[in-house]
């Protein structure tokens, strides 16, 4: 049987952790890259995005955690152990936290990525607006700007397309401008729509 086929009757077609019933897809558990049965579950788009980090953690749509979190399936008990983890500043999050029994072989698995650390706040590339930048998008210069070390000036109004985000920094991007790749904070950018 289709890895997909046998996780979606596994999950009686519903998302594991919401048990939404629409826009289901696969989720894989980092570290892990190769998709199996065991390191796999099926969640609803809202949950992976929520997940993957790629839209900020809403604390509210996470409150079926304390019911996901007694799943026989141990990938589910590892995901919304995380996902406890990074909303435990949450009462509700706390609480279920203090009664949840994970093996120590699971609990292990669940440390793997680090996630326990940190709370659940997540940081996005934003314009000067505030709209999420992502790589390839093209953007505007709002200010006219002087590129240290180089005799270019970037000046207000200039398109710079095909952008990259700086992995450790959310305030900056590089982009090219007259051939030249250069860094650029982020609050002297608009979104080119």
């Amino acid at each position: 049987m289709k890895l997909e086929n046998q996780l979606f009757e596994r999950a009686g077609n519903k998302c594991e952790l919401s048990q939404a019933t629409d826009n289901l897809t696969l989720y894989t558990l980092p570290p892990e890259l190769q998709a199996t049965a065991e390191n796999t579950i099926v969640v609803c788009q809202k949950c992976a995005d929520q997940l993957n980090k790629t839209t900020q953690l809403e604390a509210e749509y996470w409150k079926f955690l304390p019911d996901t979190m007694w799943s026989e399936v141990p990938s589910v008990q590892v995901a919304a152990w995380r996902m406890l983890n990074r909303l435990k500043n949450e009462g509700w999050a706390s609480d279920a936290l203090d009664i949840l029994y994970l093996d120590d072989e699971t609990l292990e698995w669940a440390k793997q990525t680090g996630d326990h650390e940190n709370d659940g706040y997540v940081e996005f590339h934003l314009d000067s607006i505030g709209q999420q930048l992502f790589d390839g998008d093209s953007v505007v210069l709002t200010k006219t700007l002087d590129v240290k070390g180089s005799s270019i000036r970037a000046t207000l109004g200039t398109v710079v397309k095909n952008i990259r985000l700086v992995f450790d920094n959310t305030e900056q991007i590089e982009g090219k401008i007259d051939g030249q790749t250069i860094v650029i904070l982020t609050k002297y950018l608009r979104k080119q729509n």
